[in-house]
């Protein structure tokens, strides 16, 4: 079985050189389509949902079975558990609050499901399917903090652990209080979506549907439906109706990224604080929940959670890429210059995203002779695309994001890079292609 990825998020282009030979082995099952390297079931659970007619259904991006695979490798390459990953998998597969595609029948094929993907995953994907997400991600838990509040929360959360290694639990700061208020230690309650009734989750359940939010809007999210929802200032708070926006929009980038950075960051503060109850109730022989044994791991994206993006930096970032992704600059005598300023201004706004690294070892490379500069532009977008385990720029698939930017390194460590199109054209083979 494939290794999952749970190395650190690494900053600065020489630790993308060290990081990336984990990160590639643990993305080639899914590069290659080798599926049972990352779980031997993998193809067989894969198989139903083909025969359910996954593959027939519209999703945002493309097909419903093309997005629930996407959702169980994110969560994978994230190193998520087991149970956590196969949820990622049939995660609407019983329709839920915001999409209509049950293509099981949520109150007679549950028995099915537990047999196909286990008990623990199967309990997650009910639970998953019966609550009002939208509320329970957005407006009960995302939108209680500014981001000013996170940020200080974060930096309040790594001090308590030092003071927690001292016996100091800390339970009076500040940024526990908060946490306990919006999601209190004995878990929430939500109502049914279908029936109205009482459903409990406890924190270490909402927190792993916090993290397959993530992962979820990583996948399908593009332009359009920052046109169906109103998105125009970044921060993903639903208040525009625009249903007759055209799909599938331009193929631009999508404004999610403020917002699940901010989720990404609860995320991380309910980790931090379940890790801290879970030293306390050691010291003092405290009898745990159920759910205690439900491993919340921290994924590499924002620097591992720890990173809150600004809106404002977001739609700038974003659009000083597509500025340059519409230049018409051409041939290897053309002026680079601008280009590359704009590739790095953006990268500055929004370091997060590896899409524009890769165009800019592209650059580097047109412009001929920055080879090492080239190779490292090259190494870092791929770090930050491996790591994502999805594509930001989703006019190319994540598997061609990665391709390409191999392509790029390589022939960028071997000093060379062609000066036609039919060069470009012959571009392909990557290296390491016999590692496993």
């Amino acid at each position: 079985m494939a290794t999952k990825n749970n190395s650190s998020s690494t900053n600065g282009t020489g630790s993308s050189h060290d990081a990336l030979p984990s990160l590639l082995a643990a993305a080639r099952p899914f590069l290659r389509g080798d599926l049972a390297a990352a779980d031997p079931e993998l193809p067989s659970l894969v198989s139903v949902l083909v025969s359910a007619g996954a593959g027939e259904c519209y999703h945002k991006h493309g097909t419903f079975l093309d997005h629930l695979v996407d959702v169980y490798r994110i969560l994978h390459l994230w190193g998520a558990p087991d149970s956590v990953s196969r949820c990622g998998l049939y995660h609407s597969s019983y329709s839920n609050s915001y999409v209509n595609l049950a293509i099981f029948e949520p109150d007679v094929s549950r028995a099915r499901v537990r047999d196909i993907i286990g008990d623990a995953a199967e309990r997650l994907v009910h639970l998953f399917c019966v609550v009002p997400r939208h509320a329970l991600m957005h407006d009960d838990l995302h939108l209680r903090y500014t981001d000013a509040e996170l940020r200080d929360h974060l930096a309040a959360a790594e001090a308590s652990l030092v003071k927690a290694a001292g016996g100091d639990y800390a339970r009076s700061d500040a940024w526990r209080v908060k946490l306990r208020a919006v999601v209190p230690e004995e878990g929430v309650v939500a109502p049914h979506i279908r029936t109205g009734e009482p459903v409990i989750l406890s924190r270490r359940v909402l927190a792993v549907f916090v993290l397959m939010t993530v992962a979820d809007f990583s996948d399908q999210y593009t332009d359009y439906q920052d046109k169906l929802f109103g998105n125009e200032d970044g921060r993903l708070e639903f208040t525009g109706d625009n249903w007759a926006a055209l799909w599938p929009g331009t193929g631009k980038p999508g404004l999610w990224m403020c917002a699940m950075s901010r989720l990404a960051a609860i995320y991380r503060l309910i980790a931090t604080d379940e890790r801290l109850r879970r030293m306390e109730n050691e010291a003092i022989d405290h009898e745990e929940d159920d759910d205690a044994g439900l491993e919340l791991s921290i994924p590499p994206v924002f620097d591992r959670c720890s990173k809150v993006l600004d809106p404002d930096e977001q739609i700038a970032a974003r659009d000083l890429y597509w500025e340059v992704i519409c230049s018409d600059v051409k041939g290897g005598d053309g002026d680079w210059t601008q280009i590359e300023s704009l590739l790095r201004q953006s990268i500055g706004k929004n370091p997060f995203v590896g899409e524009p690294w890769l165009v800019l070892a592209q650059v580097l490379l047109n412009g001929g002779g920055r080879w090492e500069e080239a190779a490292a532009a090259a190494e870092e977008g791929l770090r930050l695309v491996l790591e994502w385990g999805s594509s930001w720029d989703k006019r190319m698939a994540w598997e061609g994001w990665v391709s390409w930017g191999r392509v790029m390194r390589d022939k960028a460590m071997d000093k060379e890079w062609p000066r036609s199109a039919w060069g470009i054209i012959n571009l392909g083979l990557v290296k390491q292609l016999h590692q496993k």
